[in-house]
C-alpha cells in the first residue's frame, strides 16, 4: 500500500504528538488486543499479562520503538523491518492476523488519547500506514 505524501505528512505529524508516551500507549494497546482478542494471549503465555504488567511495558515498548523505526523511514519499510519481519515470521510464528488486531487496537488507543487530533484523515492515514507495516511483517511468510 503506497502512502501518498499527505497520509505520510499526517503519520509523522500524528507520531510527533505521540512524543514520550510511545511505550504507555503501545502497553495499552497490547492490554487491549489481549482483552478484546483473547486468543492473542497464546504468544505470550510466559508474560504476567496483567494490564500494568512489567512484561506488557516492555513489549509495549518494543512495538512503540519499532514503529518510530517505521515512521522514521515510510520510504522504506522493507528495509527499515527486515529483521522484525524475519524474527515474527521464522522465529516466533505469530499468526499474521494479529498484526491487524494490534493495529486495531493502537488506533483505538490513539484515539483515545488524542481525540481533537484524531480526524479522519489522520485516521485513515495510520490505518494505512499500520496496514502497510502489517503487510511488511507478514511478507516472509510466503
Amino acid at each position: 500500500m503506497v502512502l501518498s505524501p499527505a497520509d505520510k505528512s499526517n503519520v509523522k505529524g500524528a507520531w510527533a504528538k505521540i512524543g514520550g508516551h510511545g511505550a504507555q500507549y503501545g502497553a495499552e494497546a497490547l492490554t487491549r488486543m489481549f482483552l478484546g482478542f483473547p486468543f492473542t494471549k497464546t504468544y505470550f503465555h510466559h508474560f504476567d499479562l496483567s494490564p500494568g504488567s512489567a512484561q506488557i511495558q516492555a513489549h509495549g515498548k518494543k512495538v512503540a520503538d519499532a514503529l518510530t523505526t517505521a515512521v522514521d523511514h515510510l520510504d522504506d519499510l522493507p528495509g527499515a523491518l527486515s529483521d522484525l519481519s524475519d524474527l515474527h515470521a521464522h522465529k516466533l510464528r505469530v499468526d499474521p492476523v494479529n498484526f491487524k488486531f494490534l493495529s486495531h487496537c493502537l488506533l483505538v488507543t490513539l484515539a483515545a488519547h488524542h481525540p481533537a487530533d484524531f480526524t479522519p484523515a489522520v485516521h485513515a492515514s495510520l490505518d494505512k500506514f499500520l496496514a502497510a507495516v502489517g503487510t511488511v511483517l507478514t511478507s516472509k511468510y510466503r
